[in-house]
């Protein structure tokens, strides 16, 4: 008789649903938060990317009509050959750094 009670106890158990809302709104918002955290990440990234371009494109500007550029953040390399002005920028981001090149003439006197 125990052993017979015993085991419908584990069938009411098992078979009791309570708890298991909780357990999938806990789960559906947590995936929802790494989702909108994903989202935003990927903005800012996208948002970096902008930035790098325009810091290439104005270093690349100002080193051609021979003016001094530092980037606001993030670092900008610059070449010269063949009286082309070559501007590398990097800008941290969320997901890794990301890369812009510009490429302007040199401008003579």
């Amino acid at each position: 008789m125990p052993h017979r009670e015993f085991s419908h106890l584990i069938t009411r158990a098992l078979r009791n649903q309570q708890g298991s809302v909780t357990i999938e709104a806990a789960l559906g918002l947590s995936s929802l938060v790494i989702v909108c955290a994903a989202m935003i990440g990927g903005i800012a990234t996208l948002a970096a990317q902008v930035a790098a371009i325009d810091s290439a494109g104005a270093a690349a500007r100002s080193q051609a009509i021979g003016v001094d550029y530092e980037p606001p953040r993030g670092s900008v390399s610059i070449h010269t050959s063949d009286g082309l002005l070559t501007a590398t920028a990097e800008i941290p981001a969320i997901f890794g750094p990301v890369q812009a090149t510009a490429i302007y003439p040199v401008e003579t006197p």
